[in-house]
């Protein structure tokens, strides 16, 4: 994986490589930073102002129950996250998802639809209507978008496949993975990977067909395991130790020379410590807080107040196993919003992974509120809890009440990454370029899934690496000429 930005110019001063480098922020991509300095020996000292590390990931157990507060699966597409899961020392204990996971359902006139998987079920599929399955045979002769224009993701569907594809196929998986709006959404930056086979290859179809002819190896596996995906952070900061500070609420950060000023508020009372780097590893809406007025261009970064975050609720269900109807043989299911319903989808918690819900029993995780109905995510429990169970039972015909109900709200939930989110990109680049030594990644630039959050942890620790050995080799060149 490669760093997020360039080194910056050599600075008149140099860091002591004696002195630590500070993390602000224990969520996963800080936690992962702080793991790979420490691996390469350097020390580190991670600041996270809660009472525990692993930001929104938690997987609590409750009489045979487990559910996920933030994210469900991590996708294990690389070799270096896999040699990551490996050296963190879980490799033993991944669980792959169960082959049922390839089935995705859709809601399509009421009612769950398996999203095609094959030319033969895609031929079959009522998602679809013949004419715009006859129109996915001129994708490939479509021309290119402009290529200055920061087109949304239902610009770029609409122009490439047509308007049947971006309202039951793409506005679902939208909201899957961002709680988002296609149209509000930039293509560039919220699915670089989509953009970039048409850029390289003047086609999704043709780019996919050659991705899938000259790829090597797996191409990759949801995973999670036994305890459920918080093994990852717990993982980390056992290994971290000591180095890892919860209760410690960073409030500012001060350059002194080619050094670092952190204050923090902790049981103690305010304090502060000079670091060699500083990684800042906060959502966009916390970075905003910290006090950084002392670093230049920091004023840029005011303009992170502007990403939006919308609410979104998760409702953890459980039921016995009788009382669905539905055989739950799939990932899950999501809702486009021209079908009006008041979910964003429900995953098949139980079906995913062994350990879920007790025998006799299965495990729902749904999904609600997000930019297109964030009232929903604010409703009170009885409101949200009645609306979830009655989508339910519509859709999966499940009949009476719940056994086990858990409720994880996020105010301010998945970052989105609209159409100019190339001035959020800039912003940070820009207070990186004028203050060497300080580090910005994580969801306000680097993605939103667990493993873009873990590539980013890499990305940012070996920036702060390169950073310190050049600085040491500086010395030793004028040690050696003074």
């Amino acid at each position: 994986m490669q760093p997020t930005s360039a080194l910056p110019p050599r600075p008149a001063a140099r860091p002591s490589r004696e002195r630590p480098v500070a993390v602000i922020g224990g969520g996963i991509t800080g936690l992962a930073a702080a793991w790979h300095l420490h691996r390469a020996g350097i020390p580190v000292v991670l600041f996270e102002g809660g009472s525990t590390p692993g930001g929104v990931i938690a997987s609590p157990r409750e009489d045979g129950w487990l559910w996920e507060t933030g994210p469900n699966t991590l996708f294990e597409n690389t070799p270096a996250l896999r040699h990551f899961i490996d050296d963190l020392g879980l490799g033993a204990r991944r669980l792959e998802a169960a082959p049922a996971a390839k089935r995705r359902y859709v809601v399509h006139g009421g009612r769950p639809v398996a999203l095609p998987d094959s030319p033969w079920t895609f031929l079959k599929t009522p998602l679809l209507s013949a004419r715009a399955k006859l129109g996915l045979l001129g994708e490939p002769f479509r021309g290119r978008g402009p290529g200055d224009h920061d087109e949304s993701v239902a610009e770029f569907v609409v122009r490439r496949l047509g308007p049947e594809f971006l309202d039951r196929i793409v506005n679902p998986f939208v909201a899957g993975v961002y709680a988002g709006d296609p149209a509000q959404l930039s293509v560039r930056h919220a699915f670089p990977k989509l953009a970039a086979l048409e850029r390289e290859h003047g086609s999704l179809l043709r780019g996919a067909l050659h991705r899938r002819s000259t790829a090597t190896g797996p191409g990759g596996s949801m995973i999670s395991f036994p305890e459920g995906l918080a093994e990852i952070p717990r993982a980390l900061a056992k290994a971290l130790g000591d180095a890892v500070r919860t209760g410690h609420q960073v409030a500012a950060v001060r350059p002194e020379g080619a050094e670092w000023r952190i204050e923090f508020a902790s049981s103690s009372g305010r304090q502060s410590e000079i670091f060699a780097a500083v990684i800042c590893t906060l959502p966009p809406d916390a970075l905003t807080k910290l006090d950084l007025s002392a670093l230049p261009g920091a004023g840029a970064l005011a303009a992170l107040r502007a990403i939006p975050q919308p609410a979104v609720a998760s409702v953890f269900l459980g039921y016995r196993r009788a009382d669905v109807a539905h055989p739950l043989d799939g990932f899950g299911l999501l809702a486009p919003a021209t079908e009006g319903r008041k979910i964003l989808g429900t995953l098949f918690s139980s079906t995913l992974f062994p350990g879920r819900a007790p025998a006799g029993h299965v495990a729902l995780t749904t999904f609600v509120g997000g930019t297109r109905q964030p009232e929903l995510a604010r409703a009170d429990d009885q409101t949200l809890l009645a609306s979830v169970q009655a989508e339910l039972a519509d859709l999966l015909g499940v009949q009476g009440a719940p056994v086990m109900t858990h409720i994880q709200r996020w105010p301010r939930a998945i970052p989105q990454y609209i159409v100019g989110f190339q001035r959020f990109e800039d912003a940070c680049a820009e207070v990186e370029h004028r203050t060497p030594g300080f580090f910005i990644g994580g969801t306000c630039r680097n993605g939103v899934s667990l493993s873009h959050c873990l590539s980013a942890g890499e990305n940012l620790a070996e920036l702060a690496r390169q950073r310190l050995a050049t600085a040491t080799l500086n010395a030793a060149l004028d040690t050696a000429t003074g």
